[in-house]
Formats: structure tokens, sequence, C-alpha cells
């Protein structure tokens, strides 16, 4: 099993009560906590605004930190839990992606979905448009990527995209382009995408039902478009609330309660909190119980978020040091 840790960025409303001449320098220093060991990636997420409704607090944007991380960490990989293919050009997106591929020395991942957030994409402009249109954007870009990486040039007249011989250098570091993501559980479509090009997927926050549900899915998808459903690394997300021991667990749900109360409308606050009830929640035995029973379902990639670690780095240092050891490989 492989690890990846998502960052705090301020969308999930983790930076609250940091002054913002701190907040990057935050983020930075977690990153690098992380590049020293033992998780193999860090993750951003590609939101606007905060969730799980729009507010006034800091949301720094995926891409940039992109950039930063290359120049700022050396040995982890770096991802997106995803980016969304109608907030940018793919084509413009590619050549981006590709530079920072380069700048990081072949560290790039590419996670890529079609986008769910109404509130982002009318507020920034874009509409919003139908759930097919955005699926059907997803795989235009996709391709499209796919070309640039691969042979520097791409051609292609979609119903969405409209590339004539775009031109896209410095190629990609890593051989065969940067490893696409495709992150989201639509089983007519999304997972139809994923079969076709994905060498990694993401299903989201789920249980381990709904994974091997989606997977058996994906692998029929895989069968109809001849594409070799072994080959995809299939990960999963998971809210973390970890502690020595129970107390100290119940202690850190308390303490998630209070810090998001004041932040959020009520009939939200629930909603929110079950999802991290939901997550992994346990001393470092019982969590490595749950992870043990996905890796026997199929995960072979986990990516974590610590709801506290702009805060205090006792969570994601006690996952990194007493979880991962026992199912790292």
């Amino acid at each position: 099993m492989r690890f990846g840790v998502l960052l705090p960025q301020g969308c999930n409303l983790d930076l609250v009560d940091i002054p913002v001449t701190e907040q990057w320098s935050t983020i930075r220093d977690i990153a690098q906590a992380a590049d020293a060991g033992p998780y193999e990636s860090i993750w951003v997420s590609d939101h606007f605004h905060t969730v799980p409704a729009p507010s006034n607090e800091s949301t720094f944007e995926a891409w940039s930190m992109m950039a930063a991380f290359a120049a700022c960490t050396s040995r982890v990989r770096l991802g997106q839990l995803c980016t969304c293919m109608g907030f940018r050009n793919p084509a413009y997106l590619a050549k981006m992606a590709a530079c920072i591929d380069v700048m990081s020395g072949g560290r790039l991942e590419m996670g890529v979905g079609a986008g769910w957030f109404e509130d982002e994409w009318r507020g920034y402009g874009y509409g919003f448009p139908s759930a097919a249109d955005r699926l059907g954007m997803l795989d235009e870009g996709v391709q499209i990527m796919r070309q640039l990486w691969t042979t520097g040039t791409a051609t292609l007249a979609g119903r969405h995209y409209q590339v004539d011989r775009a031109i896209s250098r410095p190629l990609p570091m890593q051989d065969s382009g940067i490893p696409l993501w495709i992150g989201g559980a639509g089983e007519k479509k999304t997972l139809r995408t994923a079969a076709k090009y994905a060498q990694y997927t993401n299903f989201g926050a789920t249980t381990l039902d709904v994974f091997v549900h989606k997977s058996q899915i994906l692998a029929q998808h895989c069968k109809d478009v001849g594409t070799d459903f072994d080959a995809i690394t299939r990960s999963a997300f998971f809210l973390v609330t970890i502690g020595e021991t129970e107390k100290d667990v119940a202690d850190k749900m308390a303490r998630l309660k209070s810090h998001y109360k004041p932040l959020m409308p009520a009939d939200a606050l629930e909603p929110w909190l079950g999802e991290f009830a939901r997550g992994l929640v346990g001393t470092p035995e019982q969590i490595v119980e749950r992870l043990t029973e996905a890796a026997q379902a199929g995960v072979g990639y986990v990516i974590v978020y610590f709801a506290d670690a702009a805060y205090d780095r006792t969570s994601m240092d006690l996952f990194a040091s007493k979880v991962i050891p026992e199912l790292l490989g």
C-alpha cells in the first residue's frame, strides 16, 4: 500500500485564525515535513471557494502551489485531488503541467475530474454545464493532454474543445507523459473515461462496499474498451482522526466540532462532521486494521487528510510513525 497526504490550503476551512502572512509558510512547512518521509506524495484540492459553503476565508489555488512545491520539495510526488477540467483550457493545462513536471524533476501527477461545485463555476463565470457536458469536457481534455505529453503536438476537433496543431515543449520528463488519475465515481461516463485513459483512479471518500462496487464497474468498462484493469491502481481518500488512545480520539472529534461550528451553517455542520465520522477514526492499531481490510478489497494507494495539520502536526506524524510502516509496500 502507498500513501499520500492532502495538505491544508484553506478550502476546507483549515487555515482559519492563521494570519494571511503566515498561511503559505504553514502550507510549505507541512509539505516539507511530508517530503522528509514516509509519505510518497502530497496533494491539494482544486477549489476556488471554501466548502461545503463559500466564505471569505483563504483558499490557495492548486496549480500555483504545484509550481511552488516543485521548487521547495525534492522527493515527494505532487498531485491534485483533483483538477477540474472545465476551469482551464486543457491545452494550456497540459503545457503548464509539462513545465512543472520538468521543474520538479519528473514528480508530477495529474488528477483530473469533471468538477461538481456549482458555486465556483458560476462565481468565476464558467456557467454550469450539464453533467453530460462536463464529462464530455473531461474525456476530450484528457485526449488533448495525452497527445501533447507524448508527441508534443495536439489536434482535436471536439464538441467541447478544438485545438489545431498546438505545440507543447518541453515534453514531460516522465516516460509516456504524466500519470493520469481520473477522479470521480460516475458509473456510466467517468469510470469509462478512467478505463480508457487512467493509470490511477480515485472514487472519493467512500465505504469499502462502495469501493468494491465501483471497482467492478471499472473492470467491466476495461473489458469493454480493451484495457487492462489490473494495470490501473485504485486509490481511496480518507479523512483521518487518529489518537494514541481512544480518549485522544474522542477529544480530537470534539475539537473538530468546536472548530467548524462557528464557520458553517447549522444544516451543513452535521453532514460535514458525519464525513469525518465515516473516515478513519481510531488509534493506530484500529486504523491499521481498517486499512488492512481496504488493501484486501483492492485499495492500492491511500490519500489521507488531517483537519488539524495546520495547527498541530501530531496526527500527521502519528499516522506516519505508527500506521504507514505497518502497511507500506
